[in-house]
């Protein structure tokens, strides 16, 4: 992309060209210093202006308004959220530095989750790689496509720890351990960030939600949090610390409240914690609408109180503002804020202008006019093969009786299920600049590979009947066969009967893995049971595919099948990954992020949870131990588990020393050997036991993990080394500690079955 260059402006008596006056108006020895270029810009402005600054605005595809440019000429927007072709961006971009009065420029956020026009897996899918370098290929692409399309800043990643799957945005977050989400929160913002921020394809990461979003009561999107403070320094915080440490330019703070307090007006969380004791001078920006929300919050009678609020406890910019422009002028001349309040969130907002390179070029993403592509959906601006690479990956074999897959190319394939088809469900929740008709679906993918084979197909069943469910999330959405049940699953049957193996796709549309949506089921929606159960009964093979973007309670069903097939929602080649991967031309190697429970009663259900005076103690009647007495306590599938079409065999754990000094380290080895006749990847997980402490610690925490490739017959050592730092936690005072006395070493290739060795620590 070429630089674009300012026309000549008059300004402070300098002629400048290419950078914004004030930048160019200083002393080249100062114009390098952001502190002082921004110091220099706010003593230039007026309050309207300053107030503009920060208020976000949303910006259609369509051509703006005329009061949307005006208010920009006026200097009464600083950013826009929502994602519209170049020429629109740029009509809006150049009433801000073209006719207003500081030419202050705007910048532009979006919604880039999992990939901007190519269209990634899920967050919850990537993170079942447990590979680092496939999720910073994800996120670098989505971060060449999205600021190629004008965009500087993406509200992700979204490291919410999410420990209940009936939260619908479970599927947008990457899973329910703290040292797993940590570790792709770091990878992701380096991603979004690159090498260099100012770049012309990075764009800013806007860390969400702060804090403790997926702690939501109930699962219930929206809801509050009641929690201790030792939990959440322990386990809900450390991934929005993992983000901000890594360079995060911004933060997005939740809609819940705090133990009582709403996040957006919760001085402790944005002052105390997040400026004092971690240190961040960057840029926080509420939730849509959140401000005005205050209210509904109980803790605001008016707009007036709302932005008060606010704008004391340290929101800087409101997005989809009315409160900051009515109310701030007033609360200024009343003492309400106070000036430096005012100018502390300019400054946030003007810094982080300025680290992404928008006034030395404040069109360095959106471009000239004579580059914008003629097609914004062309082919040639997605990147298939990366998209493929990574999706593959992303799959969890879950089931695989007696080798039912990989399965071969020919013979005849019945293709049953309402989602094998759809385009749209296989993106996701949060697919940005996506084009359904660009998607892979699994038909068409199954199909492609297929060589002499035939795939013939059937719809079997409906996603809901439910027609409060269907206009709740929208017709749109949702798209029903008008047939009866029972005419479809008769269909469905005919068609099974007629091939050598059954493929099922059965899971949820992605409406329902989705913000504001909920469950209180974690069982198939619809008539996909009852489906599932008559393509069982016609004594055919039966394969499981499942697409979802939450752990779903499927033990009737998995019982049934030969296979089970984690596929997630794949994204833009999802269709070619799980033909990839069901024919064999792949090995899968994911691995689970989150726990599969049993039954929605059995939630929470994490693998990493306090012991108890009455552990669980199996067998025998009544025995006053933490149980259910109707079903079993483990999971359905626990944490770090997936199959492979090969086989690993663990050796037992050596350690060089049972006795860690302090500044000292023990290595714990173990090794690895593929027993089966493929070649594989698989995950090598370490977990760490805290005995006896002067608090009650996890039965076991993830510690370190290694992703290695092993060929047929081949074996390897894989060695941690464990320090100090590995065995701290948070203490009752809250102090970041290493207690003496016995820690168990765990490695396995899942959370469940693992291989355990101790030491002390003197």
């Amino acid at each position: 992309m070429k630089k674009v260059m300012f026309q000549a402006i008059l300004f402070s008596g300098f002629i400048v060209s290419g950078s914004h006056p004030v930048l160019a108006a200083l002393p080249p020895n100062v114009a390098r210093h952001k502190a002082e270029f921004v110091e220099n810009l706010i003593n230039q402005m007026t309050v309207k202006e300053k107030i503009g600054q920060l208020r976000q605005r949303f910006v259609s595809s369509e051509m703006p308004e005329a009061e949307v440019l005006q208010a920009i000429t006026d200097g009464q927007i600083g950013a826009m959220f929502g994602s519209a072709p170049r020429p629109v961006s740029r009509v809006l971009q150049d009433a801000a530095v073209r006719q207003s009065r500081l030419k202050i420029p705007l910048f532009f956020g979006f919604d880039v989750i999992h990939g901007h026009r190519t269209i990634f897996p899920i967050n919850l899918a990537l993170a079942s790689t447990w590979d680092m370098d496939a999720i910073a290929l994800s996120g670098r692409i989505a971060a060449k496509e999205a600021s190629a399309d004008g965009l500087d800043m993406t509200f992700a990643p979204m490291v919410d720890i999410g420990r209940d799957p009936r939260w619908g945005r479970v599927s947008e977050g990457f899973g329910e351990d703290t040292y797993l989400v940590s570790r792709i929160a770091r990878v992701v913002v380096n991603a979004f960030q690159g090498s260099t921020l100012s770049a012309s394809d990075s764009i800013m990461a806007c860390v969400k939600h702060f804090a403790l979003y997926g702690a939501v009561e109930g699962g219930r999107d929206y809801n509050n949090v009641d929690m201790s403070s030792a939990r959440m320094y322990q386990e809900y915080l450390p991934p929005y610390r993992a983000a901000l440490d890594a360079g995060a330019g911004s933060v997005m703070i939740a809609l819940n409240s705090i133990n009582g307090i709403p996040a957006n007006s919760n001085t402790w969380l944005l002052q105390n914690l997040l400026r004092k004791e971690w240190g961040f001078e960057g840029l926080t920006i509420s939730d849509h609408g959140a401000v005005a929300e205050l209210i509904e919050h109980g803790v605001g009678r008016t707009g007036k109180e709302a932005a008060q609020l606010a704008m004391v406890s340290g929101i800087n910019m409101s997005m989809s503002d009315t409160f900051y422009a009515q109310e701030l002028p007033g609360l200024l001349k009343s003492g309400g804020v106070t000036q430096q309040q005012i100018d502390n969130a300019v400054r946030r907002v003007l810094g982080a202008k300025y680290d992404m390179g928008l006034f030395e070029d404040p069109y360095r993403r959106i471009g000239i006019a004579s580059e914008d592509p003629a097609d914004i959906n062309a082919e040639s601006r997605l990147h298939r093969a990366q998209a493929r690479e990574v999706a593959r990956k992303t799959l969890v074999l879950l089931k695989n009786e007696k080798g039912r897959l990989p399965l071969k190319k020919d013979g005849v394939i019945a293709l049953i299920g309402p989602l094998a088809k759809s385009g749209v469900d296989i993106m996701g929740s949060w697919s940005a600049s996506g084009v359904a008709s660009q998607s892979v679906t699994i038909y068409d993918g199954l199909k492609k590979a297929m060589n002499n084979g035939s795939l013939i197909y059937a719809r079997g069943a409906n996603l809901t009947e439910d027609q409060e469910v269907v206009k709740y999330l929208g017709a749109s959405e949702i798209e029903n066969d008008s047939r009866s049940s029972a005419e479809m699953i008769d269909e469905a049957v005919r068609v099974a009967k007629q091939a050598d193996v059954v493929i099922a796709v059965v899971g949820e549309p992605r409406s329902m893995s989705h913000e504001a949506a909920s469950r209180t089921s974690l069982d198939l929606p619809g008539r996909q049971s009852e489906l599932i159960t008559a393509l069982y009964a016609t004594g055919k093979p039966l394969v499981l595919l499942l697409m979802n973007g939450r752990p779903l309670s499927i033990g009737k069903e998995q019982k049934l099948a030969d296979a089970v097939l984690e596929t997630w929602y794949s994204g833009t080649e999802g269709g070619n990954a799980v033909a990839d991967v069901v024919f064999g031309d792949y090995n899968p190697s994911g691995k689970l992020p989150t726990t599969f429970p049993r039954s929605v009663g059995q939630i929470p259900n994490y693998y990493s949870h306090l012991n108890t005076g009455r552990p669980y103690l199996p067998g025998g009647p009544r025995n006053y131990t933490s149980q259910y007495f109707d079903q079993s306590p483990g999971p359905l599938y626990p944490f770090g588990y997936g199959l492979s079409y090969t086989d690993f065999s663990l050796s037992e754990i050596t350690l060089s020393t049972q006795i860690l000094k302090s500044n000292k380290s023990v290595d714990a080895s173990i090794t690895v050997r593929n027993i089966g006749k493929r070649d594989g990847e698989t995950v090598v997980q370490l977990y760490i036991r805290d005995v006896v402490a002067s608090i009650s610690r996890p039965v076991k925490e993830l510690k370190n993990f290694q992703k290695i490739l092993l060929k047929a017959g081949e074996e390897k050592t894989v060695r941690f080394s464990i320090d100090e730092s590995d065995l701290k936690f948070f203490n009752a005072q809250l102090e970041y500690v290493a207690e003496p006395g016995e820690f168990r070493v765990q490695i396995g290739l899942d959370s469940q079955n693992v291989k355990e060795q101790s030491f002390e620590l003197l």
